[in-house]
């Protein structure tokens, strides 16, 4: 078990010394104020700090210098501590003092943590042949900071959010049999119960007498594992805003009868990303006990293959009352975020609407890997989320919501189809088709999430979560709200 303080004392079996690119790092490294002993100055000839960079000296002890890059970004200084730790944990041992005591490092000690706690993360969690390692995690050994300012609750933070980082990603990561509607909702109560939130399951039975006809038709199709729709309140009595967070949580998605290609299906289990977002940020208001009141609602379901499976062409209903064609069953994502949208707004009123869903390809091709897509009606809501992405590295590109392309989602059978005929606009139009079930509201932000929700890592060979959405929302309800 390892723990975190700050102490200005170091002895330490080990000592990591972090710092940013420059072209000579020996008098960055001449100003830190400490009892480490370092005199081999020519080590440090060709060693320039870039991203990654590690450099080792053995004299007393053990000393590393860590290269951050040229980003003073505190998500790029997480990443580089998340690699070195992940990549030598099996090797580091003992009591490890980081020297932040240079350069500004203390603005970062809550990026540090968090980087160093999320190297812990392990894909393996079905493996059978898995050997019993012990590496620095299981040790019993401290992990220092020295620094001249005071940064203990940056640490206490940076370390709580990487718990729930991890708790977010193994449910994504988590193949679909091992996360169904149901798993998926009783794995919510539990957090509940743990961090302190309330939480409602509703079950296919009660989704029906609510009226949710839109997330029940998608889960028509899984016969054997059934909808569910959780509401998720957290409530502090300073609070004088009322949140909604809402999440697409299809926790697997085959495309329906417009069933999709085979190749990298297995990257389905992904498709409740938006719904992990809301279920990690609702944990963590719990836990640093926010002022601000939250609703969360995610709307979960499997889109599965089955002769009761909803087709295209079909005419369902929805919460709202309005009717939707549906055009190809593999646009199912929009359907349960209407239903819930619309039950948030109808029943607890919030002053703010957020949606997260991994929704659209058209958004990766538009943005790649590196931000979500950005919908809203409120200009306001929309800085501050950029703001919050710029802070947290979480970053967000808005992209236009004008009525231009309205006409593209009418139906002529239904109030509105779920799929525009055009091969173009995507992320734009089902942002369309969600606005339409916000019943008006003027204060709401939609985050096509497809293309951060999943990516490349140390982890592993094949993509995995990224817990992408917790440290957005969070800097957003700390201090964009």
């Amino acid at each position: 078990m390892i723990s975190t303080k700050q102490n200005s004392a170091v002895n330490s079996k080990s000592y990591i010394i972090p710092v940013f690119e420059s072209e000579i790092i020996a008098d960055t490294i001449k100003k830190i104020q400490s009892s480490v002993k370092f005199d081999n100055w020519t080590l440090l000839d060709h060693f320039k700090g870039s991203a990654k960079e590690t450099l080792l000296s053995v004299e007393d002890s053990k000393i590393y210098f860590l290269g951050l890059g040229k980003k003073r970004e505190a998500s790029a200084v997480s990443k580089v501590f998340r690699s070195f730790f992940y990549n030598n944990k099996s090797k580091l041992s003992g009591n490890i003092s980081i020297l932040l005591d240079h350069d500004g490092l203390e603005e970062f000690a809550e990026a540090i943590v968090n980087g160093i706690y999320l190297a812990q993360y392990n894909l393996g969690m079905l493996k059978t042949n898995q050997k019993a390692e012990n590496d620095w995690f299981s040790e019993d050994a401290e992990l220092n900071f020295v620094s001249e300012k005071a940064i203990e609750k940056d640490l206490a933070k940076g370390k709580m959010l990487a718990e729930t980082q991890m708790r977010i990603m193994k449910l994504v990561d988590s193949p679909a049999n091992y996360k169904t509607p149901q798993m998926l909702s009783e794995e919510i109560e539990k957090m509940g119960k743990s961090s302190g939130f309330a939480v409602k399951v509703y079950d296919e039975k009660q989704c029906e007498k609510l009226g949710l006809k839109a997330l029940l038709a998608v889960s028509k199709g899984s016969v054997e594992n059934p909808a569910r729709f959780v509401i998720m309140e957290y409530t502090h009595p300073e609070a004088n805003k009322k949140v909604g967070l809402i999440g697409k949580g299809v926790t697997f998605d085959t495309g329906g009868v417009s069933l999709k290609p085979g190749d990298n299906m297995n990257y389905m289990k992904s498709d409740m990303g938006g719904a992990a977002a809301v279920i990690g940020t609702m944990d963590m208001a719990a836990k640093l006990g926010l002022k601000v009141n939250i609703v969360g609602a995610v709307a979960l379901t499997e889109n599965c293959i089955d002769s009761l499976a909803i087709k295209p062409g079909d005419v369902i209903g929805s919460y709202l009352g309005k009717t939707i064609e549906v055009i190809n069953t593999d646009a199912e994502g929009r359907l349960v975020l209407a239903d819930a949208l619309a039950y948030v707004k109808k029943n607890h009123q919030p002053d703010v609407m957020i949606d997260l869903a991994t929704l659209t390809g058209n958004c990766i091709q538009a943005l790649g890997y590196a931000a979500a897509a950005l919908l809203s009606n409120n200009d306001d809501l929309a800085q501050s989320l950029i703001n919050s992405g710029q802070t947290t590295g979480e970053k967000v590109w808005r992209m236009p919501l004008w009525d231009d392309y309205k006409d593209m989602m009418k139906s002529d059978v239904a109030d509105i189809k779920n799929l525009s005929s055009a091969p173009i606009a995507g992320a734009i139009t089902a942002a369309k088709f969600l606005e339409e079930f916000i019943d008006g509201h003027t204060n709401w932000a939609h985050l096509d999430i497809a293309g951060v929700a999943f990516g490349d890592s140390e982890y592993g060979s094949m993509k995995s979560s990224t817990g992408y959405g917790v440290k957005l929302l969070v800097d957003w309800l700390e201090g964009g709200l």
